[in-house]
């Protein structure tokens, strides 16, 4: 069955993400749609403060006590976006679960392993403690913990980071999820833990039919697990397409940039390396036109005066840029 056949597991159309400060209503997503099958894994790369762990925080229902969230997002159908936190707790966890970048914030450093993840399968499961603890102990194993049954009773500090990490996606695939957002998941482990870990994820995938969001800024990390890629800039995704194409034919100058500015294996470095100049613009500070005219090459009169729309790449992608 081809993609466009298919029904989304979650369907986002024009979220839209305020934040209210002392200096006025800042936008730190604007218009973002897109929507994710069963057992596809979803990229979506950019810059420090593009907006990408906002777009999930605002569907999760986690924003600052400053955010707002507009637009609409389809979970099998039904509106998830605001819902009343006791509706939302229904499906945070059990449907949905997200993972961090540094799991020492989200593991509660007072209780063990076997607390933390047991009371997840309590709460949404209603298992007892017994079976909640069985369980986990199968999720350890399954995520390749050494010793799982002596780490049960471990805290979180006696552990260490790819463990500690491996504890997370464990404690997050608990439930059986139907869509696992990772955040930077990977960015504070050394090379070889990093592999592992996406590795792990890639199976997980495979065994368990999730659909795997993958928020990052590593181009490396996008081309070993991704099978379709946002590119978020400013607050707004300004490509998206296959990951192949995304890789070997990209439409938008801040795209090409990334690649240009990613080191390969087979490149000298010195030599090939080129940096995006400039810096990422203030989301309180717009330029009226494209986002991206002080840092393009190829900027152009009607790039300072009309903001470009998503549009049909040759390649079947779509890229906001008024080159096309």
């Amino acid at each position: 069955m081809s993609e466009n056949m298919k029904t989304p597991i979650l369907s986002v159309v024009d979220l839209k993400t305020t934040f209210l400060t002392n200096d006025g209503p800042v936008e730190a997503v604007h218009n973002v749609s897109f929507d994710i099958f069963e057992s596809e894994v979803l990229g979506f790369v950019g810059e420090s403060g593009a907006g990408k762990s906002q777009v999930f925080m605002s569907i999760m229902g986690i924003l600052a006590s400053n955010g707002r969230a507009s637009g609409s997002a389809l979970f099998k159908g039904e509106e998830i976006l605001n819902l009343p936190l006791e509706k939302l707790n229904k499906i945070r966890g059990h449907h949905l679960s997200m993972i961090f970048q540094d799991p020492m914030t989200s593991l509660n450093p007072y209780l063990t392993i076997s607390k933390q993840m047991s009371e997840v399968l309590v709460y949404h499961k209603g298992l007892s403690w017994s079976d909640a603890e069985k369980k986990s102990l199968e999720m350890l194993d399954c995520v390749k913990i050494p010793e799982a049954k002596m780490r049960l009773k471990s805290y979180p500090h006696e552990l260490s980071g790819g463990m500690r990490q491996r504890v997370m996606i464990a404690m997050s695939l608990l439930c059986e999820p139907d869509i696992l957002i990772a955040d930077e998941p990977t960015t504070a482990l050394d090379v070889t833990v990093q592999a592992q870990i996406l590795d792990l994820m890639l199976e997980l995938k495979k065994d368990f039919k999730t659909a795997i969001i993958m928020i990052t800024h590593d181009l490396g990390v996008v081309a070993q697990i991704c099978d379709r890629v946002h590119v978020m800039y400013g607050g707004r995704i300004v490509e998206k397409g296959d990951v192949n194409d995304i890789f070997y034919n990209p439409f938008h100058p801040y795209t090409q940039g990334l690649l240009n500015s990613t080191p390969r294996m087979d490149q000298n470095v010195q030599e090939s390396l080129v940096a995006i100049p400039g810096n990422p613009p203030s989301l309180g500070q717009l330029s009226k036109g494209c986002s991206f005219q002080d840092r393009c090459d190829f900027c152009m009169p009607k790039c300072l005066e009309e903001r470009p729309d998503l549009k049909i790449t040759t390649s079947g992608g779509l890229a906001a840029c008024h080159l096309i």
